[in-house]
């Protein structure tokens, strides 16, 4: 089983509206609501490609409610910490004439410090079943920044590999702690570095200092130039085809998740990065985080270029 944590997790709405443009009123011509958050949405993924999973996280409030209504009608398993602050509400505005995406994203509740123990005792409670701890996406106040290191080194205790997608902060403290895998993208790679990465050369000389220092698998997902996956020793990169777009959210969560499901399988590294490709384009063809599905994954396998890097 996967355990994914979502610390910041969020009602996720998701409004289609054409020739979007500020100051004016708009009226979206379709709109989607679900649980969300990057942990969820991993989670969502790892379900449809057959992969038992389980999200947990924080979650409060009426928000927190229809968070959990949410999971239960889509039958995602979870076991969540309730905090005395109001779930978030994330919003993103996609436009499919300008194929452009705007998004709103709230803070999250202000967590307190028995709510950090708590987590941190639900994470330890639950890794006893888990072959993978996949930790997901930003923390709302009160989390402290050393929180992803006291979660991978509860899983390298128990055995579990962990999985760490943040950014800030978060990853500068998390990939001390050595996770098993890193997964950042290229903004949040070159704020980690401290300096704008622009040439795959660049992206892949970063991931590989990072893969040198004691952590197994780097995966830098780059939009549409697709992604590179390094051992420190190895590298390959994957591009996608030309696709219609809708929106990029969730993209990288549903990498993340393919990718970890062709590995449990037994695929080697290029051939996992291939899947976890065909997994962002594929999801985002569609309106909604996540929501890529098995069928839609493979019949995009044929179309991804994969190539060793030097």
């Amino acid at each position: 089983m996967i355990v994914t944590v979502t610390l910041n997790a969020a009602v996720d709405k998701t409004y289609t509206v054409e020739n979007f443009a500020l100051d004016r009123v708009h009226r979206p011509s379709s709109q989607k609501s679900t649980a969300g958050g990057k942990g969820i949405n991993v989670a969502r993924v790892l379900l449809a490609l057959g992969q038992p999973a389980i999200a947990s996280g924080f979650i409060g409030g009426h928000n927190g409610k229809l968070i959990t209504a949410g999971l239960q009608e889509e039958g995602i398993p979870y076991d969540f910490v309730k905090t005395h602050g109001e779930s978030r509400i994330c919003i993103a505005i996609v436009d499919p004439i300008r194929t452009g995406q705007t998004e709103v994203n709230e803070i999250g509740p202000q967590v307190q410090p028995d709510e950090i123990e708590a987590m941190q005792e639900k994470i330890k409670s639950l890794l006893s079943n888990a072959s993978h701890l996949v930790l997901s996406g930003s923390a709302p106040p009160g989390t402290p920044d050393d929180f992803y290191v006291h979660a991978i080194e509860s899983a390298k205790a128990a055995g579990v590999k962990s999985v760490l997608d943040t950014s800030g902060e978060y990853l500068r403290q998390g990939v001390k702690a050595l996770p098993y895998m890193v997964k950042p993208n290229v903004a949040e790679l070159s704020a980690y570095v401290g300096a704008e990465l622009y040439t795959v050369e660049e992206i892949l000389e970063a991931a590989r200092q990072l893969a040198k220092s004691g952590i197994n698998i780097v995966v830098v997902s780059m939009g549409r130039a697709g992604a590179i996956v390094t051992d420190g020793e190895n590298a390959w990169q994957a591009v996608p085809p030309e696709i219609k777009f809708i929106s990029a959210v969730g993209s990288g969560d549903s990498l993340v998740a393919a990718f970890l499901d062709a590995t449990i399988r037994g695929a080697e590294l290029p051939e996992a990065l291939k899947v976890g490709t065909a997994a962002g384009a594929a999801n985002a063809e569609v309106c909604g985080a996540g929501l890529c599905t098995a069928e839609s994954i493979n019949a995009f396998l044929p179309y991804i270029k994969v190539t060793r890097l030097l």
